[in-house]
């Protein structure tokens, strides 16, 4: 018997064939294996695009925005109500409030995605269908309540929320809660009997 082969029959260069063959089978095999398994869920990052529901002036939008989009940007941008406007974009000036579930809102300081389900009112959702003002909106009207006029849709939401808040029972009273929304043009003390005016009004109704 050839000193190559051992008793069992196998020879050396079988037994090295039948190893480089099982060594090159490995990588092929876990190659195989990694193709098989599930990618890892992706995270998602900020910039990407959420849809998000959501209810301004009691009518439904569907949006796709990224998650950073504050809600005066959803509202200006996206939806089309220019009414709410931007001024200092740091919650500092009230010229964006609306109101979320009749709370007074800075949106300028609240992300889109943080409202859905509740019910987002607009300067453009107060007059009714008929075009009558809101009181509020009549009585800036009658007090001459504004100049350039910039900062008084957020004045006027604002005051719906003073006056609802229970905060309008004295002039002082309507100084101090309404303290948030600045008048560059200095219409303060017109602003103030607008509200006295609508508030009486509201009360009466």
């Amino acid at each position: 018997m050839s000193n190559s082969t051992n008793r069992s029959g196998l020879s050396r260069r079988t037994f090295m064939t039948g190893s480089v063959t099982a060594a090159a089978a490995v990588p092929l095999m876990a190659t195989s294996a990694r193709a098989v398994e599930p990618s890892p869920a992706r995270a998602v990052g900020p910039r990407d695009l959420s849809t998000i529901s959501l209810r301004i002036n009691k009518q439904a939008y569907t949006l796709a925005l990224d998650n950073r989009t504050s809600l005066l940007d959803a509202l200006r941008d996206h939806v089309g109500l220019t009414g709410t406007k931007k001024g200092c974009d740091h919650g500092q000036c009230g010229a964006c409030t609306v109101l979320v579930d009749g709370k007074r809102v800075l949106s300028c300081l609240s992300f889109a995605v943080m409202n859905q389900g509740l019910e987002v009112t607009t300067v453009e959702g107060l007059a009714s269908a008929d075009g009558e003002l809101h009181p509020v909106q009549q009585a800036f009207v009658d007090h001459d309540a504004f100049q350039c006029g910039y900062c008084t849709p957020g004045q006027i939401m604002s005051a719906i929320g003073c006056i609802d808040e229970g905060h309008a029972g004295s002039e002082d009273d309507i100084r101090e809660y309404m303290s948030g929304n600045l008048c560059r043009c200095a219409a303060y003390p017109n602003i103030v009997a607008a509200i006295i005016q609508a508030r009486d009004e509201i009360r009466r109704a």
